[in-house]
């Protein structure tokens, strides 16, 4: 790490360093959204009534709750575990998108873009056909990884200057291939159409903690060591050349972060379905306001990330109610003007 923090002074740059009161803001709109995630729903749950429930669940408080049993069962067995489900989801494709820009240094880089949605898709489809529902997340994790290593296969074969565009382009034919897969199979059984497209378009439906409790390990360990390269990250905006000759195996940190980043982005993946343009809005928006050092960058997106993703929940199952819009159309609304924007900047720049 001593390494990483004196690259940058060494080329005549001053780190940035996430402020306490910054990432104050950030935990603190985060438990914003969380709070109108709860609160928010077809059955009127009284604020005050909520705050007493969640303090009599705490240690050593005793604060009687006024819920009946149904309100508590919808607050602790729906809403709770999906506004959980969505923070976590969304904090993983944020951080995961970021990783991703910068182990490839492309602004346009995002958490799918190895494969893993459509490896995803197409184990989704084959598990639909052929397996038992409980299996779907199994399914989904199984094939987004299988994409990702596919895609490293083929793009490692390439020589060593051009490692980095050859796993891209890798990632889009291998994509390509598992998407006409997916397809086959869904011309081929029909009637599983409907369900391959609720998991396409993204979901965060949750009865209980079953999807929480499954998808929690991986991002937990895919957060802790995409952070833990933060500053190698910053190394490797200045180019592998430069990150060698300091001393940094460019390519050992590009797949560490890659593997760190995929498997946190199949987890989510496993029990969202496919949500776009979390991984491009959320650290985009960080870097126009706040810079471009991944010490910021990562931590921040973690925070900013639930917060869109918990938001964009909240207008999806509000706006048409009682009718919940799939929550891929939300994100992908806000998401296709500001990848627009981003494209327009990267072309410029």
């Amino acid at each position: 790490m001593a390494v990483a923090e004196a690259a940058p002074a060494r080329l005549g740059l001053r780190p940035a360093r996430l402020r306490p009161s910054l990432l104050g803001i950030a935990v603190a709109v985060f438990v914003a959204a969380m709070l109108a995630g709860v609160l928010v729903g077809p059955v009127r749950l009284s604020p005050a009534d909520v705050v007493r429930e969640l303090l009599d669940r705490l240690p050593f408080v005793r604060v009687p709750s006024r819920l009946t049993d149904g309100e508590a069962a919808i607050l602790w067995q729906l809403r709770i575990p999906r506004v959980v489900l969505g923070g976590l989801v969304g904090a993983m494709l944020a951080t995961a998108g970021a990783a991703y820009q910068g182990a490839f240094r492309n602004p346009l880089a995002d958490p799918y873009l190895l494969g893993v949605a459509a490896g995803a898709g197409l184990g989704v489809t084959v598990a639909i056909v052929y397996l038992p529902r409980d299996t779907l997340p199994v399914a989904a994790f199984a094939g987004g990884l299988v994409g990702v290593g596919g895609t490293y296969v083929l793009g490692r074969s390439a020589a060593r200057s051009r490692r980095t565009v050859s796993l891209i382009l890798a990632g889009v034919a291998v994509a390509s291939f598992l998407t006409a897969a997916q397809t086959y199979f869904q011309q081929r059984n029909a009637d599983t159409v409907q369900e391959v497209y609720v998991f396409i378009l993204g979901t965060l439906a949750t009865v209980g903690w079953r999807e929480v409790l499954l998808v929690l390990p991986y991002v937990a360990i895919s957060g802790v060591g995409l952070l833990l390269h933060r500053r190698l990250l910053d190394v490797m905006s200045l180019g592998d050349e430069e990150a060698d000759s300091l001393g940094i195996n460019a390519s050992r940190v590009r797949l560490i972060v890659v593997l760190a980043a995929t498997m946190g982005t199949a987890a989510a993946v496993a029990v969202s379905g496919l949500i776009a343009f979390v991984g491009i809005i959320v650290p985009h928006t960080i870097r126009l306001i706040w810079g471009t050092s991944y010490r910021m960058i990562l931590p921040l997106s973690i925070a900013f990330g639930a917060t869109f993703l918990v938001g964009a929940d909240l207008i999806a199952r509000t706006l048409l109610a009682p009718a919940e819009i799939p929550i891929g159309v939300i994100t992908a609304f806000f998401g296709a003007p500001f990848f627009l924007i981003v494209l327009r900047n990267a072309r410029s720049a």
